[in-house]
């Protein structure tokens, strides 16, 4: 991949439920005065009843979410996306991500057949952030919101999700990414930690690189 310096205007936000990805994005979005883009989650007519039977409604509420991004990442496209700062607290490809975990076998074939045509539609971000986390923490922090719909929420399927996710992201090559550790971080409550990532994200990078708390790097 290029080493060039590059402008990040389209940045992606993402990581695991519970993470604090939509938290960090709105401060990234008001920091660099770029407009957010929030991921339409509880507009989800399915996701309540996804969380009572998973098994159910996975379907349903996978396709209603496939949708929903395809269709405000169509949005995008007819703006001039160098005209101002986008962050958006998700990336487009970890749809499939969640697919691959909650659909039958069944379910997934036909979720292949739609999800790859409209993908090829979707602007790719010149940055994306991955907010990773452990499962404890990723729990914990799910406890502590305290939304009713996720009571239901086990370590067991958090697990799942979580490997799902490092999975495909330790292997990921499309566009420039930032791993971030966030189990000892607190960009909420440490100002330091928040600026230290920004003057990061605003530097050149290519390929891939890991944010410690520490503020140590390591290039892959």
């Amino acid at each position: 991949m290029s080493q060039e310096a590059f402008e990040p205007n389209y940045i992606a936000v993402e990581g695991v439920i519970g993470v604090g990805k939509t938290t960090f994005a709105k401060m990234l979005a008001e920091r660099l005065d770029a407009e957010l883009i929030n991921e339409e989650v509880f507009e989800n007519p399915f996701l309540v009843d996804f969380y009572k039977n998973r098994k159910r409604y996975a379907f349903p509420c996978q396709l209603y979410f496939l949708i929903s991004r395809f269709q405000q990442q169509q949005q995008l496209m007819v703006r001039d996306l160098f005209a101002q700062r986008i962050v958006a607290d998700y990336h487009f490809a970890k749809d499939a991500i969640f697919a691959s975990v909650n659909l039958s076998e069944r379910e997934l074939a036909l979720y292949d057949k739609i999800a790859p045509a409209l993908s090829q539609d979707v602007p790719r971000p010149d940055l994306v952030l991955y907010l990773q986390g452990s499962t404890p923490t990723l729990l914990d922090r799910i406890r502590k919101r305290n939304y009713s719909f996720e009571k239901s929420i086990d370590f067991d399927y958090l697990e799942v999700i979580n490997k799902a996710y490092d999975y495909y992201f330790f292997n990921y090559t499309e566009t420039p990414l930032l791993v971030v550790k966030t189990d000892d971080i607190d960009f909420v409550n440490n100002p330091q930690q928040f600026d230290d990532l920004i003057e990061q994200i605003l530097k050149p990078i290519a390929g891939k690189k890991y944010y410690a708390p520490s503020g140590d790097f390591v290039r892959n």
